[in-house]
């Protein structure tokens, strides 16, 4: 049955398919200290649904096996020889004028893809074993994606608490079906990070702070996402030209260099999300976001929030401009950028007058 139900998986644009059991109990001391230590930030549906997310028979009654699925999501351009893909992406953060987008949130929205496609291979299971209580996610309840993935032979932990695959690396989305139906469960991999720390040292805000231990509160993807308030101030320098999300930690980790394209035309880069200025983006009206947005991850931070993360973006480029070899050209984009931040605050709210304060304020040309 497990056999059919990968094949199937496969057909619906599945990279892969496991079968996980549900008792979690060994996870839940680690979930409890990572709860207690108040790494979750202001993600509070983490803490409110507390130990739920290692018990899935609590969360799903009946619930007796997990089918895990992953689905790799570089867009169908991306030179993979190589790993080209991490050496282009790593050289875009050296652009400071350019926004930066998390290579994942340049398609569109991966929950309804996903969750749409679980639901179909749920349904394909249930007209070959008859009536089947089921329950797809996707990053939309609580529930221990990694664990269950880890458990299921998706791949292994990584030190940034990524799951990673020796044939995929860690561009890949997860997703779940809860089942009443008794599976055999899939072995579980190997790790095979060794002593690489690479992951670790790379991350801007030091948001990893052990191996495999994660401080979502200084995390950049945290930061420009799931924070709706004026960011931290002794991180906003550290945060770049990063307007959404961050992956700094996948593209140095040496298993993506076998990461692969999506199967699907679905996570192929939209216009206006890859490779724009900053003052481009910065001039999009709340009309324009929603626009541009739609059908896409990033729409759901709303316009505010977005206007804050570029807003910082945009000061991160006067201070890297600023500081070098003064010509007419540097000179040039250094009022254009000051110019854009001081024209568009009339109507901004607070917290993003704020942000353009501080924004200018790193350089006085």
């Amino acid at each position: 049955m497990v056999s059919q139900i990968q094949l199937w998986g496969r057909e619906l644009g599945f990279s892969q398919i496991g079968i996980a059991d549900v008792d979690l109990s060994s996870a839940e001391s680690g979930l409890s200290a990572w709860l207690e230590a108040g790494f979750h930030g202001e993600m509070n549906y983490m803490a409110a649904h507390g130990l739920k997310r290692a018990r899935p028979a609590e969360l799903v009654p009946g619930t007796v096996s997990v089918i895990t699925a992953r689905m790799n999501y570089l867009p169908a351009s991306t030179d993979t020889d190589a790993g080209q893909w991490q050496a282009t992406e790593l050289n875009r953060l050296q652009k400071p004028q350019e926004a930066i987008v998390s290579v994942y949130a340049r398609g569109r929205d991966y929950h309804k893809i996903m969750r749409k496609r679980l639901q179909k291979l749920s349904e394909r299971i249930a007209l070959e074993v008859g009536p089947l209580g089921h329950r797809a996610f996707t990053d939309s309840a609580p529930v221990l994606e990694a664990e269950l993935a880890s458990r299921s032979g998706q791949g292994w932990r990584g030190k940034h608490t990524l799951i990673l695959n020796r044939e995929a690396g860690s561009m890949f989305f997860l997703g779940e079906i809860y089942l009443d139906l008794a599976l055999p469960a899939s072995a579980p991999v190997t790790p095979h990070c060794g002593s690489c720390t690479s992951c670790i040292d790379i991350c801007p805000t030091q948001a990893i702070v052990a191996p495999y231990r994660l401080d979502a509160r200084r995390c950049i993807s945290y930061l420009t996402i799931e924070h709706s308030g004026p960011i931290p101030l002794d991180l906003r320098a550290l945060i770049g030209n990063r307007i959404y999300g961050c992956d700094d930690c996948q593209l140095v980790c040496p298993w993506n260099k076998f990461a692969k394209r999506s199967a699907l035309p679905d996570f192929d880069e939209r216009k206006g999300l890859s490779g724009q200025q900053l003052i481009s983006l910065w001039s999009w009206s709340e009309a324009d976001f929603l626009r541009f947005t739609e059908g896409s991850a990033i729409r759901r931070i709303g316009h505010e929030r977005w206007l804050r993360n570029i807003a910082l973006a945009m000061g991160n480029a006067l201070r890297s401009l600023s500081l070098q070899a003064q010509d007419e050209a540097v000179a040039t984009a250094i009022r254009a950028l000051r110019q854009a931040l001081a024209q568009q605050t009339a109507h901004a709210s607070g917290v993003v007058q704020e942000q353009v304060a501080w924004s200018l304020a790193q350089s006085s040309l």
